[in-house]
């Protein structure tokens, strides 16, 4: 399998799309839309998409895709190029300069390839299974924090209960704080790097995650469902953090399981 190249392409495309984004950005954004009452999606979403599968379909014509706006390609082919092509839209709408663009790559359902650009930082992270993560072409690995009450966690709400809030809670007062931000991909990228220190979200699309999932993992981290099980793209539960935490966070999960 040829894992730079395909990251290669990926680089290209999240960058290249990251270039469309950064200008409507900076002309003031473009008219926004609602797919549901809190599904934004504008036309740089629309455009940014457009490109990147422009880009990866003509180097990988065989290959599927998924994006998050639009119809998937699906010719039966066991990789599939799986696209956020503006991942923290409600940010973008409001002018809160925290997106970025994601895309990974699958063989068989597995990640091969991910990749996560920053447009308004400049700020490219990458990683191909079994080849490290990296940003900007230096090697990232997660956090050393040994304690949550010294971590900085970070979540998201999508479709939020008070069982959403009461997870909340109860980490934020266990940590030195919760971040919410907007941004699975970012945050994914930001725990990969050490920035911080865990992640806790439901009702997450593959889209998502998938590039950030592998970022995580290839960094030194550890990515599974609220529960410690094994984490699937279409699972709806990530839990993320450093290899010294992960333990500490499955246990002050488990009551709020079993409710």
């Amino acid at each position: 399998m040829e894992l730079q190249r395909w990251t290669e392409q990926a680089v290209e495309a999240a960058q290249r799309a990251g270039r469309i984004i950064r200008g409507a950005w900076l002309r003031g954004g473009t008219d926004v839309q609602y797919k549901g009452r809190f599904n934004p999606v504008t036309e740089v979403d629309l455009e940014s998409q457009r490109l990147i599968r422009e880009i990866l379909l003509t180097y990988n014509p065989t290959h599927d895709f998924l994006g998050e706006e639009g119809a998937p390609l699906e010719s039966g082919s066991e990789f599939r190029w799986i696209v956020d092509p503006l991942d923290g839209t409600k940010n973008f709408a409001h002018s809160y300069p925290h997106f970025g663009v994601s895309i990974a790559l699958t063989y068989q359902g597995q990640v091969l390839v991910g990749v996560v650009h920053d447009p308004m930082r400049g700020e490219t992270f990458s990683a191909c299974r079994g080849g490290g993560a990296h940003l900007e072409g230096s090697a990232i690995e997660v956090s050393s924090t040994p304690d949550l009450e010294r971590a900085l966690l970070v979540t998201g709400f999508a479709g939020a209960t008070s069982r959403d809030y009461a997870i909340f809670q109860a980490f934020d007062e266990a940590s030195e704080g919760v971040r919410r931000d907007g941004s699975a991909a970012l945050n994914l990228c930001y725990l990969a790097c050490g920035r911080l220190d865990g992640y806790f979200q439901r009702n997450l699309c593959s889209w998502d995650v998938a590039a950030g999932v592998l970022l995580v993992e290839e960094a030194g981290g550890m990515v599974t469902d609220y529960g410690g099980g094994r984490f699937y793209l279409e699972g709806r539960q990530l839990l993320a953090s450093n290899v010294h935490l992960h333990g500490e966070m499955v246990r002050r999960m488990a009551p709020f399981q079993a409710a």
